[in-house]
């Protein structure tokens, strides 16, 4: 699957990319290289599970690429700092693709000053996102989205639903899902770095004052008239 580096980091980064011609390799990585595929326990570290530390990669259109087609149950976790050659307007961009299997993504941040744009395009698969507590910024999302007691109560109010008028706002997150499967986004909570607790969260939307579930339009309208 083809993709195009964020706007973000095009605008903030524009150093050449490394060439990827196999006649750059020396001969010491080649054979390197063919160790590593010839090696069963290479196959065994299955990217698409577990934890990954995503870091600031200079010269790189993405700094965080997976795109496979098998499930993917992964937790992204952004660091706590800003890299010290990592541009002041340069959000973190992570893209995760995929056809139909299912995914499902954790975004674990313990400090807003990481602000990230995370692309997930697929074809049929459903897509679960667990979004920071801390989250501000833009989702780009289909009609067949919904979201969780925690994401309504904790994370909503600062939301712009498929609001493309807005502009390259780097200051703020941006999350943009493609597919034609179901998309759920649920909380992560930064305060006890853990998943939102479902059965606490819907009880607080059912006792306290929270804001409803939003619809999902995918009209824009410039000009409507109904009769």
């Amino acid at each position: 699957m083809e993709t195009a580096p964020p706007l973000s980091r095009i605008c903030a980064d524009d150093r050449t990319m490394p060439s990827s011609d196999s006649s750059s390799l020396s001969t010491y990585s080649c054979e390197k290289l063919e160790l590593i595929a010839s090696d069963d326990s290479f196959y065994s570290c299955d990217k698409s599970r577990g934890s990954h530390k995503v870091k600031y990669l200079p010269g790189e259109n993405w700094d965080y690429h997976l795109d496979v087609p098998r499930p993917v149950d992964l937790s992204l976790v952004l660091p706590h700092y800003r890299a010290r050659n990592q541009p002041i307007d340069c959000r973190l961009s992570m893209f995760v693709g995929n056809e139909s299997a299912p995914m499902k993504l954790k975004l674990v941040r313990s400090c807003y000053r990481s602000r990230f744009e995370l692309e997930v395009r697929t074809s049929t698969s459903d897509v679960t996102i667990w979004v920071p507590s801390d989250f501000k910024g833009i989702v780009h999302c289909p009609k067949s989205t919904s979201f969780s007691a925690g994401f309504v109560n904790r994370i909503m109010r600062n939301v712009r639903l498929n609001d493309r008028h807005s502009g390259d706002l780097v200051d703020e997150d941006e999350i943009l899902v493609t597919t034609k499967g179901h998309v759920t986004f649920r909380m992560w909570d930064v305060q006890t770095n853990s998943a939102e607790n479902p059965s606490k969260e819907a009880l607080r939307r059912l006792f306290c004052c929270s804001s409803k579930a939003p619809e999902i339009t995918t009209h824009d309208w410039d000009f409507l008239l109904e009769n």
